[in-house]
């Protein structure tokens, strides 16, 4: 069977849910023509099964984590893989289909943009409701816009993970994995390895040189001392070769400029 019903934990967050899916129509319209794809299963809240056999990886979405290894499930995985589930049910199976400019990520997962019978955009429904958050790594940022008005829309409403804001200091970072980050600018470095932004604490963000021209240099440059919002996915440089004691323990790669921001005074 394609889907299951809604359990109450997923059925709690029905009301909310419908209302942000109508503010969602404006966002990200489908193109002219689709590829039309049959859904064996949704895996979690930004990853489906189709009946072809490949598994495909929403770009532009970060939905949470469900359970692995022991973990319990991140907050709202289970709400976001039950909406997938229905928006996925709402078009019988089928869905349309836009691959990005990078097809595969190391996984070997299909990247792809995920449409609805009635044209919406998948990813930016999940956005809307606050199921996910927008992600941006290139070279797939062509919905990057549209998908950052989504997740405002739900932030801006307080829905879902907006609900009590995600966002933490770098003090609160206990361990690798996806994060939005809030700390204020140290020191800015470039050298071969790219851009370095180093935070208060133990993060630095790093923009690779390949990466650069995503960045408006200018902003770059008057940094430090600023205050930001960062989102990515931190890594530990403990466990990795070469580190060094005056280094920063955290590290996070920005892939976009949508992944930078910086806070209002």
């Amino acid at each position: 069977m394609l889907m299951k019903k809604a359990s109450l934990v997923g059925a709690f967050f029905v009301p909310g849910i419908w209302l942000s899916a109508v503010q969602a129509e404006v966002f990200c319209p489908a193109p002219a023509s689709l590829v039309q794809v049959e859904v064996q299963r949704v895996v979690d809240g930004d990853t489906v099964r189709l009946k072809d056999g490949r598994s495909v990886r929403m770009i532009g979405l970060n939905a949470p984590e469900t359970g692995k290894k022991g973990r319990p499930d991140e907050p709202f995985a289970v709400a976001a893989r039950e909406r997938l589930q229905a928006l996925v049910q709402a078009s019988d199976g089928r869905v349309g289909l836009v691959p990005g400019r990078e097809a595969k990520d190391h996984y070997g997962r299909t990247l792809a943009h995920l449409y609805g019978a009635n044209g919406r955009n998948l990813e930016a429904q999940l956005l809307a409701d606050g199921l996910g958050f927008q992600v941006g790594v290139a070279p797939n940022i062509d919905l990057v816009a549209c998908q950052q008005a989504a997740e405002n829309s739900a932030r801006k409403a307080r829905v879902g993970l907006w609900r009590q804001s995600p966002v933490r200091s770098v003090a609160q970072i206990k361990r690798s994995g996806f994060a939005v980050i809030n700390g204020q600018v140290r020191s800015i470095e470039r050298n071969r390895g790219g851009v370095w932004i180093e935070l208060q604490g133990s993060l630095v963000l790093r923009i690779a040189p390949d990466q650069a021209r995503q960045f408006d240099s200018r902003l770059l440059t008057g940094l430090q001392g600023k205050t930001v919002e960062a989102r990515g996915w931190v890594q530990d440089r403990s466990r990795r070769g070469g580190f060094k004691n005056h280094q920063a323990r955290w590290l996070m790669p920005l892939t976009d400029s949508s992944m930078l921001k910086v806070q209002r005074e």
